[in-house]
């Protein structure tokens, strides 16, 4: 068994160990916000998540490594789309299709939070997320806009909060609906 703490929840699961955690979240926790990216040398950061504060491939780390780790995935960020990172990737239009986006505001999340006051060298840097729809002149703007935010020197309020509650999510997934008896 494999014990962690996901978006502040203690889980465990009964999966091989060797399993990449970037499936363990998909699969058993329907949390597929974290995207599949292609893995190994392929790997385009969509499957970014923070794990103990830090931004990581989840396709690169196993559930052993993930062991007694606190494990952020975009959907534990901000339940209500509040993070200055997410709200700057839309009022800077930098959502393109929007498959990257996730691992993206991962890692500039993780960004910020070590460097309040990144440079354009520290964004490129820090950020190795692919974003085949071209959004990167953009990111240095959701940076600079969500530093500015998190610092409280602006306020931006550009992604409303989801019309559905975390809660209620999986009653509308009907996979996860246990069947009644006939």
């Amino acid at each position: 068994m494999s014990r962690m703490t996901v978006n502040e929840r203690p889980v465990q699961f009964d999966l091989d160990p060797r399993m990449p955690l970037l499936y363990a979240l998909r699969e058993a926790l329907n949390l597929t916000g974290t995207k599949a990216c292609g893995g190994g040398t392929e790997c385009s950061g969509a499957c970014m998540v923070l794990v103990d504060g830090v931004a990581l491939r989840s396709c690169a780390i196993t559930l052993a490594e993930a062991e007694g780790r606190l494990i952020t995935t975009i959907e534990g960020l901000s339940r209500d789309r509040s993070h200055p990172v997410q709200q700057a990737m839309v009022a800077q239009q930098a959502i393109q299709c929007g498959y990257c986006t996730p691992g993206m505001v991962i890692a500039l999340a993780a960004l910020l939070q070590r460097n309040t006051a990144p440079t354009a060298a520290d964004i490129e840097a820090g950020v190795p997320n692919l974003c085949r729809c071209g959004v990167y002149p953009r990111i240095v703007k959701v940076i600079e806009q969500a530093a500015r935010v998190a610092a409280r020197q602006e306020r931006v309020s550009a992604a409303p909060p989801p019309g559905i509650a975390p809660e209620d999510a999986a009653k509308a997934v009907p996979a996860l609906r246990v069947p009644e008896d006939e």
